[in-house]
């Protein structure tokens, strides 16, 4: 964690969010896709994996919005 008030946010590729949220969204298209069928996923579990993939990066994006909107009202 960032302690000293000129330092700013991170980069979000050096957030652990990015991995976990990049992960989440990849394994969501894989499985939308069909690329990475697990014991036969039907339509129902496709659109899930598209659902999951979609709200993990918008859950990323927010986050980073929220960090750097605090950032800038700390300077």
């Amino acid at each position: 964690m960032r302690t000293k008030k000129d330092d700013g946010p991170k980069k979000g590729y050096l957030t652990s969010e990015f991995y976990l949220s990049s992960a989440c969204a990849v394994l969501g298209i894989l499985v939308a896709s069909g690329v990475v069928d697990p014991d036969g996923a039907g339509s129902w579990d496709k659109i899930a994996g598209l659902v999951v993939s979609v709200l993990a990066a918008l859950g990323y994006t927010l986050a980073r919005a929220k960090v750097k909107v605090a950032a800038e009202e700390n300077k």
